[in-house]
């Protein structure tokens, strides 16, 4: 591909560009990420986390840019600080798959995520401190469209859940995960891919002049789509299996590595 004035650059944030568990942009990547802008290169952020997650993440590439948030639900833009699209699930439909999760999987326990944040079934364990986030029973807390139905459940091996709850919902949305024993569901055909196809139609940018970076299974549809798709150095094997090229390891700053070589940004 050509990496020139019109080319895109997608990546995922946690694994991909900052380790798991890392709130603050290293000082090489953002480095790198403000000289990319100050050569006209878009950069979007397209990421699982919720668009609440995001708040301190702007400051770091200097409150601009887009994003994809809550694995393709949610498109934002940063400088103007609202969101673009928003594709949730309804909550008729959002119950009616519930039930169905439920009926064969008697401890699922459910979470909603929706644009002004989290929502709790009050057995469902959250991964951090969500003390203020509304609890209750499904049908009362869902009135809102959700952009992700989360799922635990204790009693199933967390590697074997995502294909459970895939088997159950079938093709009545779409089903990932990014950790083990946690399942994100979003309405039917959202994914990274979807959004960032329809951001890049919006400014004119082809497939094949995107480069991409991923970790985890929810990366797969946009690396796929992608003109040249990067797994991260010890990114789970099903990405390598769907990428082009390998990057250099998360904690070594691996996708600030490459672009700074592919854009001669050095």
């Amino acid at each position: 591909m050509n990496a020139g004035r019109r080319t895109l650059v997608a990546t995922d944030i946690d694994g991909t560009l900052v380790p798991d568990g890392t709130l603050e942009l290293p000082a090489y990547t953002a480095d790198v990420l403000r000289r990319l802008d100050t050569a006209g290169v878009p950069v979007v952020f397209v990421t699982g986390r919720p668009l609440r997650w995001m708040t301190g993440f702007w400051p770091h590439v200097g409150n601009h840019g887009m994003a994809i948030v809550s694995n393709g639900a949610i498109t934002y833009d940063a400088h103007a600080g609202e969101i673009v699209s928003l594709t949730g699930i309804a909550a008729e439909e959002g119950l009616a798959l519930s039930s169905a999760i439920s009926a064969e999987l008697p401890g699922a326990r459910f979470a909603i995520e929706c644009a002004d944040g989290i929502r709790l079934d009050p057995r469902f364990a959250a991964r951090t401190a969500v003390a203020d986030a509304p609890r209750g029973v499904l049908h009362e807390i869902w009135t809102d469209p959700a952009v992700k139905l989360l799922v635990r459940d204790p009693d199933v091996d967390p590697d074997l859940l995502q294909g459970e709850v895939t088997a159950i919902v079938g093709e009545a949305a779409t089903v990932t995960w990014t950790m083990p024993g946690l399942v994100e569901i979003s309405a039917a055909g959202v994914t990274k891919a979807s959004a960032l196809r329809v951001l890049c139609g919006r400014l004119d940018v082809d497939p094949d002049e995107v480069i991409a970076f991923g970790d985890m299974p929810n990366d797969i549809p946009m690396l796929s789509w992608a003109g040249t798709g990067y797994a991260m150095a010890g990114a789970h094997p099903t990405v390598h299996e769907v990428a082009d090229r390998t990057a250099p390891a998360t904690a070594d700053e691996g996708v600030a590595q490459v672009l700074e070589h592919l854009f001669a940004l050095s």
